[in-house]
């Protein structure tokens, strides 16, 4: 039997290769097994899945073995988006959630994922006991053994299941958009008469945000909203590279806004009303700007040690202070819940704000898109220009440098000493080592070069003031790692 980790988001594998019906009743013995011994059974468990391929069925499996082991099971009945499934722990004071996804990867993947009681991402102490529990169910078993360790797992059926009072199918949409309509401006939304397309990207975000932002007097058009486990043959990341069809139908509608989500809904995507794509980055620093000028409260700011330093800029300018996190949205998540983050966002997609559940949602994003650009009658390239004019210009950009399995190891072995006196011809001010290697240049200028945990690859993030400066930094650094 092959090796099941846990990584940044959870363990995902390609289906009917490693993501078997017999590796998930594993997987979930295991967090039977964690509910269990923390004495929280008897709130329940969420299972919750998303578009792919036999998604219902994982999620059958996952609920047998959840009822075989005395908990009790919240079954969302069609694909539901993650920050959907997140909420309804809070909605329902369970004890967590189980979510069937493989969120932005290739159709050929699917994942599963522990949610814990407080609805955000697990924590890596809580994913280390977990697979405590999965290695004592294992050890180091063959394949030869993996049938024997499967039929160890306790089942029920969910016949048995209904008829025992274990096993309840809820529809999450109404609660979850009703708790939408106390973090997000409706009548704000309802007063800018918005012309919205929003590309569902065949994901099961499918339904969320056209109800919300039509019941808010939207005029809203959907495209790939249809459930399709292949994705229409893109992957479903709502970058600018696979949102051609949402640019299209933005300028050939003249819409105000175009809106996308990924496979399971918890990141976004936008394109203004030209079929501009905006970065992520660029999403994040114009909510946080608006937040800070039409909300009361006020909190530190969380973004991971790849995000934009224009966060930085903006809450210095109100006092704020800015928590830098790892990469993972598990630690933007902590700092909203234990430390009452005003916003915390990442530069893959990633944004949550107070008030709201410490998960990254997609749908919460764009409809404070929709909210803002109502709201200021402006166009969000507008509105960038408005920052920078106010803050100063930042540019940035990630570019992933591909590698052999040897070359990887070398570069691995020079980053530790990795300290050179300048890059790209900026000072090097500091160095900040707790997720990769980040480099911090005079001029506000950085760095950061961060290994795949899985390919022969690095990811090179840079951020200066302008795109000649960017580029000398990107160039020097390649070469002084010889990549």
């Amino acid at each position: 039997m092959s090796q099941i980790k846990f990584g940044t988001d959870g363990w995902r594998a390609v289906i009917a290769d490693t993501f078997t019906f017999d590796n998930v009743r594993i997987v979930t013995q295991a967090i039977a097994d964690y509910v269990n011994h923390h004495g929280i059974g008897s709130l329940g468990v969420v299972v919750g899945y998303d578009n792919r391929f036999l998604g219902d069925r994982f999620a059958e499996a996952v609920a047998e073995v959840l009822m075989g082991n005395e908990i009790a099971v919240y079954l969302l009945p069609q694909g539901t988006p993650t920050p959907v499934t997140a909420f309804m722990i809070q909605h329902l004071q369970a004890a967590g959630a189980v979510m069937l996804t493989a969120s932005h990867n290739p159709p050929e993947y699917n994942g599963i994922k522990f949610i814990p009681q407080y609805a955000g991402p697990a924590l890596p102490a809580i994913t280390d006991e977990i697979e405590r529990y999965l290695q004592e169910s294992t050890g180091a078993c063959t394949e030869a053994a993996a049938g024997e360790i499967s039929a160890s797992v306790r089942r029920l059926s969910l016949e048995k299941g209904r008829q025992q009072g274990r096993l309840q199918e809820i529809q999450p949409m109404r609660d979850y958009l009703a708790h939408l309509q106390s973090v997000v401006n409706v009548e704000g939304i309802r007063s800018g008469s918005l012309k919205v397309v929003i590309d569902a990207m065949y994901g099961c975000g499918i339904g969320y945000l056209e109800e919300f932002l039509r019941s808010a007097g939207c005029q809203v058009e959907v495209i790939h909203c249809c459930r399709d486990p292949l994705f229409g043959g893109i992957v479903p990341e709502p970058m600018g590279k696979w949102l051609t069809d949402l640019k299209t139908t933005v300028q050939e509608g003249k819409a105000d806004l175009g809106l996308a989500m990924d496979g399971d809904a918890d990141r976004f995507g936008v394109v203004d009303r030209e079929g501009n794509y905006l970065s992520a980055n660029q999403v994040l620093y114009m909510i946080l700007n608006y937040l800070l000028q039409t909300r009361d409260y006020r909190g530190p700011v969380a973004r991971t040690v790849a995000t934009t330093h224009m966060l930085d800029r903006i809450a210095r300018r109100y006092g704020l202070e800015v928590e830098e996190t790892a990469v993972g949205f598990k630690y933007i998540g902590q700092a909203i819940l234990e430390r009452g983050a005003l916003l915390g966002g990442e530069e893959s997609g990633g944004l949550s704000i107070h008030g709201h559940i410490p998960e990254k949602d997609g749908i919460l994003a764009t409809a404070l898109m929709a909210e803002m650009v109502a709201i200021s009658g402006k166009d969000p390239s507008q509105l960038i220009r408005e920052v920078a004019e106010e803050y100063g210009s930042l540019v940035n950009e990630r570019i992933d440098l591909h590698s052999t399995p040897e070359e990887k190891q070398r570069v691995l072995g020079l980053l530790p000493n990795f300290f050179p006196a300048s890059i790209g011809g900026f000072k090097v001010l500091d160095r900040i080592t707790h997720d990769g290697v980040k480099m911090l240049l005079e001029g506000d200028n950085w760095l950061l070069i961060r290994a795949s945990g899985t390919e022969p690859m690095f990811r090179l993030y840079v951020e200066a003031k302008d795109v000649e400066s960017m580029q000398r930094i990107q160039e020097d650094a390649r070469k002084l790692l010889g990549l």
